[in-house]
This record gives structure tokens, sequence and C-alpha cells, in this order.
């Protein structure tokens, strides 16, 4: 299943703000920083990409600085250097929904405005003047339910709808996992009554954990069918896990996400389905989005990109290929 692309309506936004009067603010250049998850996923890689293509198409600055790893930890200090440069606007994926409410608050009453991307805080919804987390202008983002609910289909049909499956997770806490799991389990619960979800594993965004608690879980359960990977790391970690097993073919693996490796995953049998999300998208919108603002336009509180679901059979297709996630 594929959705349409939806970088022409971007395109139509960017151009009509180009020309608004308001623009001239931008003749002294706009900085708009982006702050990832993590700097060397692939999905943040192609999501620069796309809010870079943005930028140049807007003459504004776009600044990539993030930290290496999932954790709020490090993202924190991160997020206080971009403030203490004072961009004119940030654009983040916060690393927990709790943690980082705070430290998003001292950007915007520094003035510095804020999107959300991939991820939020709170709730994610915004601009409500209720909760202490409704202060970002706008999230940009998968729907992580509907994308979990998908991949439950695709392991519901991938197992013939009975047999015992579970949910390879990060950590509780981090918006779009806890979304896809929450979807996937809904999913299931409504409409594959044959299928057992066991408890979900959480390998703190570790491929080696995510291998080990398969092994685990199989030893337990001999009889396993499936697993439903809820990111990068915990599909290829799931598959690893599989092979490792002897079982290839036999648990079927349903991935979030799709860089190379899980297409070569795919070609290889080993991963069955790879739901990719269009991380470039994000970006772009991401770029516009704080551009608009930054103008005296007014932008959507809430945006969401499509999926597009790749499988052995379709990979090769250019219009499917298009959405593997850049390295």
């Amino acid at each position: 299943m594929k959705r349409r692309s939806l970088f022409g309506a971007a395109a139509l936004v960017a151009l009509s703000t180009a020309f608004s009067p308001l623009a001239a603010y931008a003749q002294d250049k706009l900085t708009i920083a982006l702050i990832p998850g993590l700097t060397t996923d692939a999905f943040y890689i192609t999501m620069q990409k796309g809010a870079q293509a943005a930028a140049d198409a807007l003459g504004v600055e776009l600044v990539f600085q993030g930290a290496p790893d999932f954790n709020p930890v490090t993202q924190v200090p991160v997020l206080d250097a971009v403030i203490a440069r004072a961009p004119d606007a940030i654009l983040i994926a916060p690393t927990d929904t709790t943690q980082l409410i705070e430290p998003l608050r001292k950007a915007h009453d520094a003035g510095i405005p804020v999107i959300t991307v991939d991820t939020f805080i709170g709730s994610g919804v915004y601009q409500t003047g209720a909760g202490d987390a409704d202060f970002p202008l706008a999230y940009i983002a998968s729907d992580n339910v509907l994308g979990g609910r998908i991949a439950a289909r695709a392991l519901a049909a991938a197992i013939g709808g009975e047999g015992k499956v579970y949910v390879s997770n990060v950590n509780p806490g981090i918006s779009t996992t806890d979304q896809r799991e929450e979807g996937f389990k809904a999913e299931m619960a409504e409409f594959f009554p044959g299928v057992e979800v066991l408890e979900t594993q959480f390998n703190e965004n570790d491929a080696n954990n995510a291998a080990s608690q398969l092994q685990a879980v199989f030893a337990r359960n001999p009889d396993l069918k499936g697993v439903f990977g809820a990111n990068l790391f915990s599909a290829l970690g799931a598959a690893n896990g599989v092979q490792q097993a002897g079982q290839s073919g036999i648990i079927r693996v349903v991935a979030f996400d799709a860089p190379t490796s899980i297409v070569d995953n795919l070609s290889t049998g080993l991963v069955d389905v790879a739901i990719a999300q269009h991380p470039a998208e994000i970006g772009y919108y991401g770029v516009v989005s704080a551009y608009a603002h930054l103008t005296g336009n007014s932008i959507p509180v809430s945006i969401g990109t499509g999926f597009t679901i790749i499988t052995k059979d379709n990979v090769s297709d250019p219009e499917v290929a298009k959405y593997i996630y850049s390295d």
C-alpha cells in the first residue's frame, strides 16, 4: 500500500509563502535548526535531506545538530547549545514525551518557535491552551497508530491469521514507538482473534538485545509465529535473532522503517514486510512550516505523512524503492 507523495502540495505552500508581502523578513537570512532523534539513523539522515531541499528552495540556512544516540540525557545538551545560538526556529524529534518538555520550554520562552517532527512532547496535541506541553506550533509525522495497525495486518496475513507473536520495542515513553505498539495491539485484538500477542520486549534500542530477546521468547514459546519490530534496531535485531535461531521463513518478521539493511533482508526472505515512512517529507514540511510561520503565515497544527509498504515482490519497483531511506 502506498500513499501519494505530498511534496507537490508542500512546494505550493512554499511558493505561495515566498511571494507573501511578509517574506521581506527573509532578507536577513533565516536560520532553522533541525535536531534529530539521533544523527546516525538513516531515517533522520533522509529527513535532513528533505529539510535541506526545502531550505535551499527557500533560501534559508539549515543547521543539523544532534546526539549519536536516541536518549534525552544526550539530546538535552544539544538542544541547550542550539538555543544558545538563537536560531529563528527549531525543528526537533524529542527523545521523550515528558523529559523534553521543560528543555523545550526554554526555547519557547526565548522566543524561538518550536515544531516537533517524528516524535512529540506531551500528548502531541498543541496550541490548545491546556496542559504544560501545548506550546509547540505543530507536529509533523507519520500516523504511528495507523502504522502499527498496518504492521498487524501484514503480520497476521503472513502467519495465516493465527499463532503467537510479540512486539520488539525500544523503551516506554517514546511517542512514536508507543503508538506503533498501541496500534498493533488494537488491530490484533479487534480483527484477528486467532493471534495471541505475547508480552512486549523492550530492547533499549540495541539490536543485539533484540536478537537475544527473540531467542529467549522462542525458547519459551517454540510455536512462536511472528514478531513486529517497532523501529529500525528492533526489527534488525529481531530478524538476526530469527536467523540465529534457525527459524528463517518460519518466524515471520514485520519491520517498521526501511533503510537499505532492511531491504537486503527482504530480498533474502529474513524480513517479510518493511513499512517505510516518508522522512524526507517530514523534514521538507518542517522547514516549509517554520518558514511560513516566520514570514507571518498561519500553519496547520498537525501535518501527517504517509507510508509505503515494501515487500520482496515490489522492492525493485522504482516508485517503491525511492522510499528506501538514504544512508
